[in-house]
């Protein structure tokens, strides 16, 4: 049976073509469009679609305040089609926060040839949202088990914890659900941390935001990287929207760089390009974790890192809004743990204390 979608724009040539993109799909079906909340709010009623999606910027109530309710009253999967803005990028992520699962950024130009080239990944992140497991709200949250306090920091001064401190390099890499995920895992780490580099597919302007986010909420100093930095204890470099990123090592440590090549898997930045530069450049000092997401991206780059000594983890079924690069990974023998989200940080402060004691 096909996927019921209702869109919500208040463009008429956006929903036209959104309507034409998804449309095209046989597995797909279009059964409305609303051009703002209140109607929405009635088409939902009547047409009972199994996915929405929704305008960050509407007129008469703005995306995130209609999302809000329907989280709060009618829990659904939710697509967000975001501009390429500011204010579009931070109202995403707090849509994300929100409940919605995934989001596609606008072409800056509302044209044809433009919107057309989103229509696979359009496509796909409305069937990965079909099948998503609903994040933020009240059913979600009473159903997740409560959050586990971090075990205590590392102890301060130099020996084998300062060496771990500056040699080793942490790798965290997903995809749909990744914000979210990504934003747990790090609160619940301290300020003494090996350097972490992360990679969440995520476009250009979105990836500022969400940096700038993770460093407001979190023990650590977060930075979209720039390539050329090197990577400090208790700082997390996080890939930008238009670039891999790769680590290199160097006399003092190891070192950020960008990489524009061509798109892995689809995407740029690439969890596998990512993995597999700490697979080859840190080998046995690292630790790699692939989190939530759709696709196959981060797989193998976790799997040569395992090859290579470092210690994985992958985030379980039963906590990832979309259980696809995990199981990706636990396929092809890339994990040597499997926790639930809230365990992660635990279980690598814990394999970080083994290294500790020798």
């Amino acid at each position: 049976m096909a996927i019921k979608v209702l869109i919500v724009d208040d463009s008429a040539l956006m929903r036209a073509l959104l309507t034409e993109i998804i449309g095209g799909a046989p597995d797909l079906d279009v059964v409305g469009a609303a051009p703002d909340p209140i109607a929405a709010r009635e088409m939902i009623k009547a047409l009972n679609p199994d996915v929405l999606t929704l305008d960050v910027e509407m007129p008469k109530m703005d995306g995130l305040e209609f999302l809000t309710r329907i989280m709060r009253l009618r829990p659904m999967p939710v697509v967000m089609i975001s501009s390429l803005t500011d204010r579009g990028s931070e109202v995403t992520l707090q849509a994300l926060e929100t409940g919605a699962v995934d989001f596609v950024a606008k072409p800056r130009a509302e044209s044809a040839s433009q919107l057309l080239g989103y229509a696979d990944e359009i496509r796909d992140k409305i069937r990965a949202a079909h099948g998503a497991r609903l994040r933020g709200t009240p059913r979600a949250r009473a159903a997740a088990p409560a959050a586990v306090p971090p075990p205590p920091t590392f102890s301060p001064g130099g020996g084998l914890a300062g060496r771990i401190l500056s040699e080793h390099v942490i790798a965290i890499g997903a995809s749909t659900g990744g914000t979210e995920a990504i934003k747990e895992v790090l609160t619940a780490l301290p300020a003494e941390m090996p350097g972490i580099v992360m990679a969440q597919h995520m476009p250009e302007g979105f990836t500022t935001s969400f940096a700038r986010r993770l460093d407001a909420l979190t023990q650590l100093t977060v930075v979209e990287a720039r390539g050329g930095e090197r990577i400090l204890p208790g700082h997390a470099y996080l890939a930008p929207g238009h670039s891999h990123l790769l680590i290199r090592r160097s006399s003092g440590g190891f070192v950020t760089e960008l990489s524009q090549a061509e798109p892995v898997n689809r995407h740029r930045p690439s969890v596998d390009v990512l993995f597999r530069s700490v697979a080859q450049e840190a080998r046995d000092h690292a630790s790699g974790i692939i989190l939530t997401g759709m696709g196959k991206d981060g797989a193998l780059g976790l799997l040569e890192m395992r090859e290579k000594g470092a210690w994985t983890i992958g985030q379980d079924q039963e906590s990832c809004v979309v259980y696809g690069m995990p199981r990706e990974a636990a396929s092809v023998g890339a994990l040597e743990e499997v926790a639930t989200l809230n365990d992660i940080p635990g279980r690598l402060l814990a394999r970080l204390r083994r290294i500790e004691r020798g």
